[in-house]
């Protein structure tokens, strides 16, 4: 009767030794595919963000030889026009007055284009301060009498960025300005930057929205491109908007708020 008792003693023990160790071994295989799977999105937000970089670097690229065109092509044809009229207005003493506005408009048209140059220019850029170049860009786009353009800027600490993340805030800056001035019908714009504790950018307009749950939307003013920029630095960009209640970009780091 003890053999018998010790015999089933023994068979539970054994039996719960296998259980124990086939549960060590189911662990650690799931351990392991976690392991792999979490690899593998890595790897492929990794190649996600190669490509992002590799096409962020061709537009930098084609902006910069616009800009460079833009400077050099059409800058000296203006240049030349202006100089045509100037002499124009030597030779005629009755044509000065009628040419004095169209000299006036050349003198605007080439500021305007050596600004659009400028803005263009990454390795301008990247030679100074993006919240200022952002500042003139503003200072530019408020004499645009449609869309009154309200900014505030909060600075406690001065922020260092990096030559990928000025290229990459300014060009999202330059992109939601132009979705807002060719598709939004607003009236007012505000732009708020901040940077504590970190940067955060946030523009808003009062114009007509859309549904920003809808990724035909999305799609159609850009916002995926700016996503995935803002990602490719590590940031986060949210859109809140409405049919009929305007739309709030914000470009934040680090963190969701």
């Amino acid at each position: 009767m003890n053999q018998i008792v010790l015999g089933i003693i023994i068979a539970f023990i054994f039996i719960g030794l296998i259980l124990f160790f086939c549960v060590i071994l189911i662990r650690l295989y799931f351990n392991k595919i976690k392991k792999y799977t979490k690899l593998l999105h890595q790897k492929d937000l990794d190649f996600q963000k190669t490509i992002t970089q590799t096409v962020i670097e061709t537009q930098e690229q084609v902006l910069n030889n616009i800009s460079q065109d833009l400077h050099d092509d059409a800058g000296q044809q203006l240049t030349y026009i202006n100089f045509q009229i100037e002499n124009m207005k030597l030779d005629s003493l009755e044509l000065e007055k009628k040419l004095d506005p169209v000299s006036q408009s050349l003198g605007h048209l080439s500021k305007s284009i050596r600004s659009i140059s400028h803005a263009l220019n990454s390795q301008l850029l990247l030679q100074q301060d993006v919240i200022k170049a952002i500042e003139t860009e503003i200072i530019r786009l408020q004499k645009n009498n449609k869309v009154d353009i309200k900014y505030s800027f909060e600075e406690i600490v001065f922020k260092k960025f990096d030559d990928n993340e000025k290229i990459i805030i300014y060009r999202i800056f330059q992109e939601c300005i132009s979705n807002i001035f060719k598709h939004a019908k607003a009236s007012t714009m505000s732009i708020l930057i901040t940077t504590n504790p970190d940067f955060k950018m946030i523009i808003a307009d009062n114009g007509k929205g859309f549904d920003s749950s809808d990724k035909k939307n999305k799609l159609s003013l850009g916002l995926l491109n700016m996503i995935n920029r803002a990602n490719s630095i590590d940031y986060i960009l949210e859109v809140e908007s409405q049919i009929g209640s305007g739309t709030k970009i914000i470009l934040s780091e680090n963190k969701r708020i």
